[in-house]
């Protein structure tokens, strides 16, 4: 294994034995062995489900690779046998340097120890001498941040004392590998604000992390790779945003026959006279300037978003807005067939992927467009927004959707379809201009 790689998965796999009955694991251990005695061809009393199939991909040192995927895809089993305590079927896998791991809450915990017998038994598993953990023990006291509790037994924690220590131990311990499974998601916004920042610290410090986690903003904004598991095997890998689109698909239920062409031609093209009015025709979405040739589109088309117009004031397709602007975006959406109850959705996001504002009709209750949906009815949504965003690239994602037996069905999402650029402002840092004013009331000599 390279230098540069810190850990190396190669065709990894994992079976497990399923058993209708518990007297089948009797005979499964009695009756193949006499079958063969006697000449014949041995019977399987159970069913093999491969929790993991033929896995392989590297983790570069100094890099934190994002695991996304369904409940049950496999995402838990491939970081237990990458931490060691789940062993194989096939494959391989290979580490380099201290391997720390939170995989579920108080793992490692002993219920009856205190919070501080349970620091220096953790700390001896991660490989740290009692001098060690001394040494850190301040600091991961003031990490943890439980108080008096430290002294009582583990098996009184609440989930999110269990996993502030935890990821204390853990963290503190400068581990080469750190393996986090949806741990961090049970801790308050404050704790999560501090244990991301601890990641960023370790990352710039060589660690290698691999985070497992359902939040998409988490992938995006924190790590420099995403690897989608699907099923038991690696379904997408690449840049956070891309595997998160993806993501969404899969949850979402995409059909291979429900993309949808995209028509561009200059002929459909808007009329110079009012080309701040929407299209009702013809699919012409990508022809306008603004529009992102690598959106993320998706449906079974029973409804097509058709048209779109991004302006502020008289300009149309505005190549920058300032912040402070009035935005006005105008969809043009037709229903292909007839769609009871759908609901358009708006999405605006950083060029990172992560949402800065999101809201649908249902949300807003707009009874009009609840009430639409007729086959071959066509509709216009204007909404309009003030632009008070940080300087920078942003994309809009749009899409129809119903909920039908509590499910919900795409129609036409167009994910990163609309790209606009928000001019440089120095009088404010930050996602959002809130306009703070800051006045002197009084100076006293």
């Amino acid at each position: 294994m390279s230098s540069d790689v810190a850990i190396k998965v190669e065709n990894l796999s994992k079976c497990y034995l399923i058993y209708d009955h518990p007297k089948d694991r009797l005979k499964q251990y009695a009756f193949p062995r006499l079958r063969k005695l006697a000449g014949l061809e041995p019977k399987k009393y159970y069913r093999e489900f491969w929790a993991l199939s033929g896995v392989s991909f590297e983790v570069p040192k100094g890099e934190t690779v994002g695991i996304i995927g369904r409940n049950g895809s496999g995402k838990s089993t491939l970081l237990q046998m990458i931490c060691g305590t789940l062993s194989p079927t096939s494959g391989e896998v290979q580490t380099q340097g201290r391997v720390a791991a939170l995989l579920e809450l108080g793992s490692g915990f002993n219920p009856e120890f205190s919070g501080l017998e349970n620091i220096y038994m953790n700390a001896a598993v991660l490989g740290m001498s009692e001098e060690e953990t001394t040494a850190k023990l301040d600091e991961i006291v003031a990490f943890a941040d439980i108080g008096d509790h430290l002294s009582q037994p583990t098996k009184t924690y609440s989930s999110g004392m269990a996993v502030r220590l935890a990821f204390a131990v853990q963290a503190l311990s400068d581990p080469d590998i750190l393996v986090v499974d949806e741990a961090l998601a049970v801790g308050d916004i404050k704790f999560q604000a501090k244990c991301f920042e601890r990641l960023k610290q370790l990352k710039n410090r060589g660690t290698s992390i691999l985070l497992v986690t359902h939040s998409s903003e988490q992938i995006v904004t924190h790590c420099s790779q995403a690897i989608l598991i699907e099923q038991g095997r690696i379904h997408e890998t690449g840049v956070p945003k891309h595997v998160v689109n993806v993501y969404h698909d899969v949850v979402f239920g995409k059909k291979a026959s429900a993309k949808m062409s995209v028509e561009s031609g200059a002929e459909n093209a808007l009329s110079e006279e009012d080309n701040s009015q929407p299209n009702l025709i013809d699919d012409i979405f990508s022809s306008h300037p603004g529009f992102n040739p690598h959106e993320f589109r998706w449906g079974d088309g029973r409804a097509k978003i058709l048209d779109y117009t991004l302006s502020v004031g008289a300009k149309v397709y505005p190549e920058i807005i300032e912040t402070g602007s009035a935005v006005t975006l105008r969809l043009a959406i037709r229903f292909e067939e007839e769609v009871l109850n759908p609901i358009l959705g708006v999405t605006i996001k950083t060029h990172e992927g992560v949402a800065v504002y999101g809201t649908n009709t249902d949300k807003q209750h707009v009874g009009e467009f609840t009430a639409s949906g007729k086959a071959g009815q066509v509709i216009v949504v204007e909404s309009r927004f003030t632009c008070h965003l940080a300087p920078g690239n942003y994309f809009i994602s749009v899409g129809v959707a119903s909920v039908q037996k509590d499910e919900v069905v795409p129609h036409d999402r167009r994910y990163d379809s609309i790209h606009f650029q928000v001019s440089p402002d120095a009088s404010f840092y930050g996602l959002s201009n809130l306009n703070l004013g800051l006045n002197v009331l009084e100076t006293r000599t």
